[in-house]
């Protein structure tokens, strides 16, 4: 396989640093992005457990919300992968604290890479930008022909971000005049194992269940994906004539939140877990939320069943995705592992 040099945004991130790590078992050169210097050796220790990356790995302090550090981290590179994008839990106080950085950052991130001669970006995206906001009763499988509807009523910031930093970016490769193509990856709800103490948010839907956080399971419900296959998804998506111009629904099929919790129970249950596995009728979450952030994100989707149709990324890319009771049960393990749960 020809070695390239590629440029991972967020190598600190959940999906980054699984991807860092594909990218170097591939044989890649790999220079990751991080907000923060104080986090290098947490990422060379994720790192290492897993590839020797040698002299292969560099990180690169640079930020969403700045231009310092950007151009210097591209040069030379090849490709580059830009996963790092905001995601709180719970509800912003205005919605632009998502929305400016995660559509300024991918854009200060393209001018970068189009400046630098990058062939290819591959960008982090959601299914979060293709369903969203088109009505609660509206039976329809979503696929990426989908957008979603950003000056709906129930549209939360979080897909609103979403989508207008995805927008932003295919306007930008329209206009841009370097030869730089664009690839996005459209991940569902992402889970699988953690590489260290840090599970950031999203592993607050296992957390929650492994530690009893609430009674039982709100009517909720989610299209996964393990974050090994949307690492995979990004090297795929990285060098084929194919996947260029095109955006990939990275997810598996529809389950509600009680499903996972079923698997969960059955796996960890004998260890002393005590999983909820009823469902909680709706008014309960909707009370609830004002003392739980990550219910307060959830409420507006209760009951919803959003399905998708990810036929382009297994025909295009030949994406073999794990399956939901291999996610769920080893990202509760690796929690189990890090002392998160």
């Amino acid at each position: 396989m020809t070695s390239n040099t590629v440029l991972v945004s967020g190598a600190t991130g959940f999906v980054g640093l699984h991807t860092v790590i594909q990218l170097l078992q591939a044989g890649h050169v790999v220079r990751g992005t991080l907000r923060s210097p104080g986090r290098e050796a947490e990422v060379r220790d994720s790192v290492a457990r897993h590839v020797n990356a040698g002299d292969r790995l560099s990180l690169h302090r640079c930020d969403l919300t700045i231009d310092t550090g950007w151009s210097e981290a591209v040069a030379g590179c090849d490709y580059v992968l830009h996963v790092a994008s905001p995601f709180i839990i719970g509800t912003p106080k205005h919605e632009d604290e998502l929305i400016i950085p995660a559509r300024d950052g991918a854009l200060r991130v393209l001018r970068a890479a189009a400046g630098a001669g990058v062939k290819r970006t591959v960008m982090t995206s959601s299914v979060a930008a293709i369903s969203a906001g088109h009505g609660r009763d509206t039976p329809h499988i979503f696929n990426e022909s989908d957008w979603s509807v950003i000056d709906s009523p129930e549209i939360g910031a979080y897909e609103k971000s979403k989508t207008i930093a995805e927008r932003a970016a295919w306007d930008f490769v329209k206009t841009d005049d370097s030869g730089m193509e664009l690839a996005v990856i459209n991940p569902g709800a992402v889970l699988g194992p953690i590489l260290n103490a840090d599970a950031g948010t999203s592993g607050e839907l296992i957390r929650q269940l492994m530690a009893r956080a609430m009674p039982a399971c709100p009517k909720i419900g989610f299209s996964c994906v393990d974050v090994r296959d949307v690492a995979s998804a990004h090297l795929a998506a990285m060098t084929p004539p194919e996947a260029a111009g095109k955006r990939f629904i990275c997810a598996i099929e529809f389950t509600w939140m009680s499903e996972i919790a079923k698997i969960l129970a059955e796996r960890f249950g004998k260890d002393g877990y005590k999983i909820p596995t009823g469902e909680l009728p709706n008014w309960i979450p909707r009370l609830m939320q004002h003392f739980n952030p990550v219910l307060k994100q959830i409420v507006p989707g209760l009951g919803k069943r959003r399905d998708y149709d990810n036929s382009q990324i297994k025909n295009l890319l030949g994406w073999k995705p794990r399956s939901l009771k291999e996610m769920s049960i080893s990202m509760a393990e690796s929690m189990i592992e890090f002392g998160v749960v």
